[in-house]
């Protein structure tokens, strides 16, 4: 049985960390804090329109998180509209950030995207067709 859409990706950290991320993907991405499952443990699900695309979890008791360890993990992409408006309000932030332009090719429309890194260093990718 093959995959059909990814449903979600998730976050772990402390509690801290876990609420600077969902501020600042609920700011500088548009998410919002939605309905959560009733597991036993803290954290926040963040929704694109009606869909949980990221989970935050609390790191578990005696865990330990490698956060300075490079993996294979790049970034997340989202779909979005209004680029002058997220450049403005991420040059507002003071995040830095890089433009790219991907032209059109057979079956992928030409779109522009912004990547910039999250407060603990996960890459970004935001798309604007």
């Amino acid at each position: 049985m093959p995959a059909t859409s990814l449903s979600h990706y998730n976050l772990r950290a402390n509690r801290d960390q876990m609420i600077l991320l969902k501020e600042f993907y609920c700011e500088f991405v548009g998410l919002k804090a939605g309905p959560r499952a009733a597991l036993n443990s803290y954290g926040f699900w963040l929704y694109a329109g009606d869909q949980a695309v990221l989970h935050l979890s609390e790191i578990r008791s005696g865990e330990h998180r490698q956060s300075e360890l490079k993996t294979s993990f790049d970034h997340v992409a989202f779909n979005c509209v209004d680029i002058p408006a997220m450049q403005g309000k991420l040059e507002q932030a003071g995040i830095e950030f890089q433009l790219a332009d991907i032209p059109a090719s057979e079956g992928f429309p030409a779109q522009k995207q912004i990547f910039f890194n999250d407060p603990l260093g996960n890459g970004v990718e935001l798309n604007f067709v």
